[in-house]
């Protein structure tokens, strides 16, 4: 049963607030925050646009877990669907099942730990073109780095050489995939130069993925990866994944797959930048567990603060910052009416800061994580990676990802952000640094010596 109606203030449901496509294109973060401020149900217009947000985590635990067959994906990933074909992200209702059920053994938790050594030798593969003294763009960085992790690791394809090219089109997508206003008023069928151009992005990728699946039906080999499982799983009834599909899944966690763990990493660099107390605990620990040793999948239960520090950089910028739902049926919602058709939306990026839920919602503070917060706050008062059965299937894969490569590079460089640079976030179908994240990269070799032989010492007295 739901809570009293009372319990959640009313708002301006009955009123239904009007916004424009202007304020959603522009600055929906500080949209859903501002609409936040009414209470935990929400009415609002869009143009024509019905649509409820909500702000309680039992109301998105009851879209999400209680009666998730009530609604479809929401209309903007709906739209990109010439992206993202009938994937894991856009399908619906039995197909989604069956390609769920066909999808799911490449993330059992032992199929994952075998990744955790290519995603290890991946990132010293980039440590060695860096030098201390140097400026980058660590987000461009990470985009490239975890572009050819998820390449060699769901493919067992070497991208590197494709990935400057790639990575460009891969985020032209995801920004012009965001914009409302285009997606949904303006069909990907019309030959307007944003789609034209769209399409001509989607013919590069499907060519990198149809050569790969090709190569490797024609081959037969198993090679330990994503890509060999959908090959040789076949559903109850004995029928496999046709080309079109593998396509479609592939492209799903291709663009998608990169580009979370990257986000999540281009913040937790810039979080630590402005936070040296939080950096030097990290190294402190990275240090004394690891000793100067690549970190392996052995050691993450030994770096229980390099783990808080990416959970607490996905609480304030989560690279999923907002979902949103398709009413199939009328219903009720926390005691208010919802009809077929209206949509449905919440925001992690405003759940995640309710001062209700944690203490100084705006502060980076990894060690809020080390008691039982978890058990403490509401389900859904963190959901970074979603929930109930559309949960991101590679939830486990990215923290494992995020996690080891945070402790890979963090053990040899400190980041250094260049002042002045801005640093604002694009809130398009994830969430990303909009003129990237500059830094100055500051070796860590000598702290490293230094600890080193203060241990030698310490045994030989």
């Amino acid at each position: 049963m739901w809570p009293r109606r009372d319990k959640f203030p009313p708002g301006p449901y009955t009123g239904l607030k009007g916004w424009s496509f202007r304020a959603l294109n522009q600055s929906p973060l500080e949209m859903f925050s501002e609409l936040a401020r009414y209470g935990d149900i929400v009415g609002i217009r869009v143009v024509n646009f019905r649509n409820i947000f909500i702000n309680h985590p039992d109301l998105i635990e009851e879209v999400l877990v209680g009666h998730p067959r009530r609604y479809f994906k929401g209309r903007v990933l709906r739209a990109n669907r010439h992206v993202f074909g009938e994937g894991l992200l856009t399908s619906e209702g039995d197909f989604w099942l069956r390609q769920r059920r066909l999808v799911q053994p490449a993330f059992h938790r032992a199929r994952v730990a075998a990744y955790a050594e290519t995603m290890v030798q991946y990132t010293q593969r980039i440590l060695e073109s860096w030098r201390g003294g140097e400026e980058r763009d660590v987000h461009r960085e990470m985009m490239r780095l975890t572009l050819q992790i998820v390449g060699k690791t769901l493919f067992d394809a070497d991208v590197a050489g494709d990935a400057q090219d790639v990575g460009k089109s891969l985020e032209l997508l995801l920004e012009l995939g965001a914009n409302f206003r285009r997606t949904l008023f303006i069909p990907h069928w019309v030959p307007t130069p944003t789609n034209l151009r769209i399409k001509r992005e989607i013919a590069f990728i499907e060519g990198i993925l149809y050569r790969i699946i090709s190569e490797r039906r024609s081959s037969g080999r198993d090679a330990g990866d994503l890509l060999s499982m959908l090959l040789h799983e076949q559903d109850e009834d004995g029928t496999r994944m046709t080309d079109k599909q593998l396509r479609d899944e592939t492209i799903t966690l291709f663009l998608a797959g990169h580009e979370t763990t990257a986000s999540s990493l281009s913040w937790t660099w810039w979080l630590l930048g402005q936070n040296p107390a939080v950096e030097a605990k990290l190294h402190a620990e990275l240090d004394e567990a690891l000793g100067g040793r690549t970190p392996s999948l052995d050691d993450l239960p030994r770096l229980p603060y390099t783990g808080n520090v990416i959970t607490e950089s996905m609480r304030l910028y989560p690279p999923a910052w907002g979902l949103a739902r398709i009413a199939v049926e009328d219903h009720e919602l926390g005691g208010y009416a919802v009809k077929k058709g209206m949509g449905v939306a919440m925001a992690q990026w405003v759940v995640h800061r309710d001062p209700r839920w944690y203490d100084a919602p705006g502060d980076f503070r990894p060690e809020r994580w080390e008691g039982d917060l978890l058990k403490r706050i509401p389900r859904f008062a963190y959901f970074p990676f979603g929930g109930g059965p559309r949960q991101c299937i590679g939830n486990a894969f990215a923290v494992m990802e995020a996690t080891l490569i945070l402790a890979t590079v963090a053990q040899k460089y400190r980041l250094r952000l260049v002042p002045n640079h801005p640093v604002v976030p694009l809130a398009s179908i994830t969430l990303r640094p909009r003129y990237g994240v500059r830094v100055v990269l500051e070796s860590r070799q000598r702290a490293l010596e230094d600890r080193s032989q203060a241990r030698q010492a310490m045994s030989a007295n």
